[in-house]
């Protein structure tokens, strides 16, 4: 049984890599929801950071993609840069067609799931932001150095936390869903 060309296969390895790694940073926000719903910040610390690797490790699936779309498109003879609608419209009859429109809906279902997640935890991560009182004048005793110091460590943590989050949108990949 001959199911395609040697590029879709290496493609579809590609596109379930991905989808794999936007599971993880689904359940990664969620992790970091819960956390933050429970109070408990000084996790953010933690939860941030595995959001940054498992965004590396998207970016480096992101350029993986970007190679094996573009040899498939000369494969299949076509431009080079096609979204992946635009592959599933002119991969040849059989199997194809199915499996990277399969790919599409999946990867779109969990960057909905992204998005919601996404919202949830920005939303929580700003309103946790309140200004702080300003310090009263006169000599500061040890106990207020020492909660400035926790508040400023907690506020730097919400800040990183909030830009991975942020960097959790991942625009490129809409586009090559043809979201965009």
């Amino acid at each position: 049984m001959n199911w395609g060309t040697v590029g879709a296969d290496e493609l579809s390895a590609t596109l379930w890599r991905e989808r794999r790694q936007l599971d993880f940073l689904l359940f990664l926000l969620e992790t970091q929801l819960l956390h933050l719903r429970a109070g408990n910040w000084h996790r953010l610390n933690f939860t941030a950071a595995e959001l940054e690797k498992v965004l590396e490790n998207l970016r480096f699936e992101s350029l993986a993609r970007g190679v094996e779309a573009s040899a498939l498109a000369a494969e299949w003879k076509a431009p080079d840069h096609l979204t992946l609608p635009a592959l599933i419209s002119i991969a040849p009859p059989g199997i194809w067609p199915e499996l990277l429109e399969d790919h599409r809906r999946g990867m779109a279902e969990l960057l909905a799931g992204i998005d919601d997640a996404v919202a949830a935890n920005v939303t929580l991560l700003e309103d946790s932001q309140a200004p702080a009182p300003l310090p009263q004048p006169g000599i500061a005793d040890l106990a207020g150095d020492t909660d400035d110091l926790a508040l400023l460590a907690r506020d730097a943590n919400v800040q990183r936390a909030i830009t991975a989050v942020r960097g959790a949108t991942l625009p490129l990949l809409r586009d090559f869903l043809g979201l965009g």
